[in-house]
């Protein structure tokens, strides 16, 4: 047998319950008998609680509470799993109380040595918390709920545009995470197509009796990206966006959620882009100025005029 096919086959002969000897595994296993102690030590590394009694009438046994463990993972494991936890819960995931009930479970299961590695992994990384978060565990756990159960929700849903929030009827296919909110893509009934809701925006949630289908193979993120990024037309349709400046500006350029799907090519002092010109004329100022100095528009010309146009409006407002 293989050596993990071993190390199992010692657990499950622990999980017996009685106690049990070096020997007596060596000779079940046909293995010698210091591979049975090297498994032994491995097994505790990993987090097993075995206790060994030394002595003529030793041996080895599992603590009780074990028993109960359906899976023991090693202290690298459990760290990636409560580091994870550590990120969820400030991103405001709403199963926050059985996230914590889980978390729990594996420092139980640890043992003196773990726990200390534990301790200074989780001591050694932070995450900080968006400030003003919104109270919408609730409404994430029924949007969950209705997405397993594929039935029809109706909404209140109050857009940024609108003063009074509107009743809608939708189809929740999915729920997703994207820049510090939560969203819901559901087919909408009154528009008779598939949209994404900000959950923060949804005054209430009431559910109906009307069940529906998911189509077979969506993927949530990947129709929500598709909203957000519109595709490349024809590239005969399109035109460079140059922008030179200083190499971390530059970086972060290449790496933004909007630009970054339009990438093309990258030198040391610049970077193409390739998109609309509408896109370009009507987007791109809003990005680029944050950047102040340390960017400049090269390509297309004419980009520069609509930046000074966009900064003159600014100004204009900030002097009324």
């Amino acid at each position: 047998m293989t050596k993990i096919d071993n190390m199992m086959a010692i657990l499950w002969m622990l999980k017996s319950g009685r106690k049990i000897t070096a020997k007596q595994i060596s000779e079940k296993l046909e293995i010698n008998i210091r591979t049975v102690y090297r498994y032994i030590d491995k097994l505790s590394a990993s987090g097993v609680p075995i206790i060994s009694d030394t002595g003529h009438n030793g041996g080895y046994t599992l603590l009780n509470n074990f028993i109960e463990a359906p899976l023991f993972f090693d202290v690298e494991e459990q760290t990636a799993l409560l580091q994870a936890a550590v990120f969820a819960k400030e991103a405001g995931y709403f199963f926050g109380e059985e996230l914590n009930r889980a978390t729990s479970k594996l420092k139980i299961y640890s043992n003196q040595e773990q726990e200390n590695v534990l301790k200074q992994h989780l001591e050694g990384l932070e995450v900080i918390s968006s400030v003003g978060k919104s109270a919408i565990e609730g409404v994430l756990r029924k949007l969950e709920k209705n997405v397993i159960n594929e039935v029809s929700i109706e909404i209140d849903y109050h857009t940024s545009q609108e003063a009074q929030s509107k009743c809608r009827i939708v189809d929740p296919y999915g729920i997703v995470y994207w820049n510090n909110k939560w969203y819901i893509s559901a087919f909408c009934h009154i528009r008779n197509e598939i949209r994404s809701f900000r959950v923060d925006r949804i005054i209430n949630i009431k559910e109906t009796e009307i069940k529906f289908n998911r189509p077979k193979g969506f993927s949530v993120g990947k129709n929500f990206m598709e909203k957000l990024v519109p595709a490349l037309e024809d590239e005969k349709e399109l035109m460079h966006l140059v922008v030179g400046g200083k190499t971390s500006a530059l970086d972060n350029l290449c790496q933004h959620w909007f630009l970054g799907h339009y990438f093309k090519e990258r030198t040391s002092d610049k970077v193409i882009f390739l998109l609309q010109e509408e896109i370009i004329h009507k987007y791109v100022p809003y990005l680029l100025l944050p950047y102040g100095k340390s960017v400049q528009a090269i390509e297309p010309l004419s980009l520069k005029q609509t930046i000074v146009e966009v900064l003159a409006e600014l100004i204009k407002y900030y002097q009324v």
